[in-house]
């Protein structure tokens, strides 16, 4: 670690997103969570984020209370020309400022809907208006302006709330403004680790242990939990990008070490199905689908990837007991003693799919999905996953929840995190789930 690193600043920030449609559901809130992600990368510490109505008194309170506790508040809503817009009088209000017209903004203005071919209405003209005591933020990508006040030693930028605006005003109008008024903040880094088929608790406790001794000169981590696993994120600062990078290395190997076969790949997006397509196209091999609980989910995650035609050849979902039998050779004495739902029938669709399309590998899924069809042998959330190849033929029972998608979710994920232990030679299964042979 770098020198310098104790004496950072942490520039503090809040986040207020203005508009009754976020709080009813009409809209989802990205400007947050976007606004949230750069700050953060830029050095700021966001310590808050509020989602208000389009109240004049609920604005003005909000944004006072923020700027109390902040060095940068970012506002995004209620700057278009319709009556609720009324962030603008709202922050005017706040300031004891008169709403002035801008020339400039006018002009600009009525140049945009010149451009776009749209006539230019009265309550156009009133997006020239802003509060005295703001320096205006042009805004390329619509009519509405950013407005930047300095005000009680705090900076409140206030933006329109369409993201692509935003993302505009951020980058190209605030960003210089940040850069100017505070300069080197320090850099943050964040490398994230998907981990997949292992519980957040068991990965805490029993995997990786007491991590406290890497917790030092801004390093932590945090465990984001989904369907299928855990995403690790590492943060750490430093002085350059370079050094903010470097500062998680050591917890980073560490994981590795701990934890290696439980993760897939780094990066927030990555899927196990891309993992899945990278190993396949490495190893040269094929893979097709037999699908009954999960519908064709695995088969879809495979082809959502580019090029996944070098490695998926097709897929069956054989839903109906006829299906089967017909497409996949499952026997139908098995059908009727031991059920679709057993381990015999999910390995012979496991085997019938390599067979039916010639490839290396067949995967399978057969299950009660839910929320009805369970019973005491097999309730709700009982699936078999059947797994092909010419070195391995096995198929694992697992117990999943009442929830009928998030059990097709779940399926599919752990039916692919199935596939690449298998390919890697990872012996032991997702959740510690035990492989059950013909």
């Amino acid at each position: 670690m770098g020198n310098g690193i104790e004496n950072f600043k942490h520039m503090k920030v809040q986040i207020i997103s203005i508009g009754n449609e976020l709080l009813i559901g009409d809209t989802i809130n990205t400007n947050a969570a976007w606004m949230g992600e750069f700050m953060t990368r830029l050095g700021f510490e966001v310590t808050q984020v509020h989602t208000i109505s389009d109240e004049r008194g609920l604005i003005k309170q909000t944004i006072a209370e923020s700027m109390k506790n902040s060095d940068v508040v970012l506002c995004t809503g209620g700057l278009g020309p319709t009556h609720d817009d009324i962030t603008k009088a709202a922050v005017a209000e706040l300031f004891g400022a008169g709403l002035i017209v801008n020339d400039e903004v006018l002009e600009f203005v009525k140049s945009r809907f010149e451009k776009w071919k749209i006539r230019f209405s009265k309550s156009n003209f009133g997006q020239a208006e802003v509060p005295s005591n703001c320096e205006v933020l042009f805004n390329n990508m619509g009519s509405a302006p950013g407005m930047w006040f300095f005000e009680d030693d705090c900076y409140l930028a206030c933006m329109p709330g369409v993201p692509v605006e935003m993302k505009f005003l951020m980058k190209n109008r605030i960003l210089p403004k940040l850069q100017e008024q505070f300069g080197n903040v320090g850099f943050l880094h964040a490398r994230y680790l998907k981990t997949v088929g292992i519980g957040e608790s068991t990965l805490s406790d029993e995997v990786l242990g007491d991590m406290s001794r890497f917790y030092k000169n801004g390093v932590s981590l945090a465990f984001l939990p989904f369907l299928a696993g855990v995403t690790l994120r590492l943060s750490g600062q430093g002085a350059t990008n370079k050094e903010a990078e470097e500062s998680v290395n050591k917890l980073a190997d560490y994981i590795y070490q701990k934890a290696g076969t439980y993760i897939i790949g780094e990066g927030k997006d990555i899927t196990i199905a891309e993992c899945v397509g990278k190993l396949l196209k490495s190893q040269n091999k094929t893979i097709a689908t037999a699908e009954s609980c999960t519908g064709g989910l695995i088969a879809n995650e495979l082809t959502d990837i580019p090029g996944s035609s070098d490695y998926m050849l097709g897929g069956i979902v054989s839903y109906a007991n006829s299906v089967k039998m017909n497409q996949l050779h499952v026997s139908e004495a098995d059908l009727n003693t031991v059920g679709a739902v057993s381990k015999e029938v999910a390995l012979q669709m496991a085997k019938g799919a390599a067979e039916r399309f010639g490839s290396d590998i067949g995967i399978s899924t057969t299950g009660i999905a839910g929320p009805g069809g369970g019973s005491k042998e097999k309730p709700v959330g009982t699936v078999w996953i059947g797994y092909w190849s010419r070195q391995d033929h096995f198929a694992i029972k697992a117990h999943f929840t009442k929830n009928r998608l998030i059990n097709k979710e779940r399926s599919m994920r752990v039916a692919l995190e199935i596939v690449r232990r298998t390919l890697l030679g990872i012996k032991e299964m997702p959740y510690n789930m035990e492989k059950q042979l013909p």
